[in-house]
């Protein structure tokens, strides 16, 4: 009564090269998805990440540092996967070299 009938129609022989280029036109929102995200996330955080590891493996006695729990304090000990930070006179912690969010400029720490 409201639904009116739908007849199907066959498409000319010479249109069928059309069919493939519609099917690229469909994906084409979806591939300017992923090149959107690659360029707006996924690169910068590689970026940032080589960064950081660079700076990581720049590290040398005497630095001194802010830790990702937000502790300062200079570089003592070096090793392949932890370093000594001595944070006060007398008191030496052994972090991970990962942990290390910052190295900050002469001085810094009294």
């Amino acid at each position: 009564m409201f639904i009116s009938s739908a007849f199907a129609q066959t498409a000319p022989a010479a249109a069928a090269g059309g069919d493939m280029q519609s099917t690229l036109m469909s994906m084409l929102p979806l591939l300017l998805m992923f090149a959107v995200l690659y360029f707006v996330m996924i690169r910068p955080q590689m970026k940032k990440q080589k960064e950081h590891r660079s700076m990581i493996d720049a590290l040398a006695k005497g630095d001194e540092i802010v830790t990702a729990g937000g502790l300062l304090g200079k570089v003592s000990k070096i090793g392949d996967a932890y370093i000594g930070v001595e944070l006060s006179a007398g008191v030496e912690v052994q972090l991970q070299r990962s942990a290390v969010v910052q190295v900050l400029p002469k001085g810094t720490v009294k």
